[in-house]
């Protein structure tokens, strides 16, 4: 995922409308509006032009292409000086950082140039948690962990629902694995065969996968929240870590990050196809891979998210096979 960077403005039906760079010359703007403002955003940065909330002012777009330059901006009204006469004419400019307060007292809807995307109802509540731990711990990092371990704890019970299906898919493989054997040249039995285990033995196939899918959406707006704060823009978290913006200058973390996920495609059962199997043991790899030159906060979350979750599965596992065992 990257972030946004291109134009933005307001307009009374819609607070905060955008359209990238590449978009600029294909659709140019020309929009005529009371108040408003117009401003070019990128990650951590908006520029913007507020003119007076009063007049009817024109905002557009144009293209330079020859010299690779963009312009956003507007047009205010059109003002008649007699000779003899003075005017005031006026106009606030923002350029600095995106922080939200901040932005919301130069003009309304200004602080959606904060994008969190489309998550970004759940993304706004996580970063007011985000602040409120750091107005306590002091250290934007530790609020990273805080945060990441309030949000495994409200889906406790989600996960370990997810979890105790893979346990028990795990448990009963080795027979799924005969079934296969046995019924290799008839697919249709082979599977009504595994209906039937699925059914004496309680478990729901999709049982570890659909626990998951609930909690995606506020794990994305969790990653969109510490991607576009810019907050955590030169914040230090500990030892090597001097800026959880940019990427682990020693790759301690994306390594960590990488052992982690290996670990939990340890602990999970292995997928029936083989083709499958063999994308999910490169999985860790590739992800590790990717996350080289992710923001180290970013990797911070994944890594105590790992961890939390090989912690529970680990429990949870144990727990049922001390049960299979009592019963045997």
């Amino acid at each position: 995922m990257s972030t946004f960077l291109g134009a933005a403005w307001w307009t009374p039906e819609k607070s905060y409308n955008k359209q990238t760079l590449a978009d600029l010359a294909d659709k140019p703007l020309k929009e005529t509006v009371k108040g408003g403002w117009a401003a070019l955003v990128q990650h951590y940065f908006v520029t913007a032009w507020v003119p007076d909330p009063n007049s009817n002012n024109s905002y557009t777009t144009r293209v330079n292409k020859d010299a690779g330059e963009n312009f956003v901006g507007y047009t205010g009204p059109e003002v008649s000086v007699a000779p003899g006469e003075t005017k005031n004419i006026a106009a606030s400019l923002y350029a600095g950082p995106k922080i939200q307060k901040t932005l919301e007292s130069v003009s309304e809807g200004l602080e959606l140039t904060v994008d969190f995307g489309w998550l970004w109802f759940i993304a706004q509540g996580l970063f007011w948690l985000l602040v409120k731990i750091h107005g306590v711990v002091g250290n934007w990092g530790w609020a990273i962990v805080f945060l990441t371990v309030l949000v495994k704890a409200a889906f406790f019970q989600l996960s370990a629902t997810s979890y105790k299906s893979m346990a028990h898919m795990r448990r009963v493989t080795p027979e799924i694995q005969r079934l296969k054997e046995q019924h290799s040249g008839d697919r249709a039995k082979m599977s009504q065969a595994m209906m039937d285990l699925y059914k004496k033995e309680k478990i729901n196939p999709l049982g570890g996968c659909l626990p998951i899918l609930v909690q995606m959406p506020v794990f994305i707006a969790l990653y969109w929240t510490l991607m576009e704060s810019v907050e955590l823009r030169h914040a230090p978290w500990i030892l090597w870590i001097n800026d959880l913006s940019v990427m682990d200058p020693y790759f301690v973390l994306p390594l960590i990050m990488g052992a982690s996920m290996f670990l939990q495609m340890q602990m999970n059962p292995a997928p029936p196809d083989p083709m499958q199997a063999k994308v999910m043991k490169l999985m860790p790899i590739v992800f590790t891979f990717m996350f080289l030159w992710f923001p180290s906060g970013l990797v911070l979350y994944w890594v105590v998210n790992n961890v939390l979750s090989i912690a529970q599965q680990w429990v949870i596992t144990r727990q049922i096979e001390k049960a299979d065992i009592k019963k045997a």
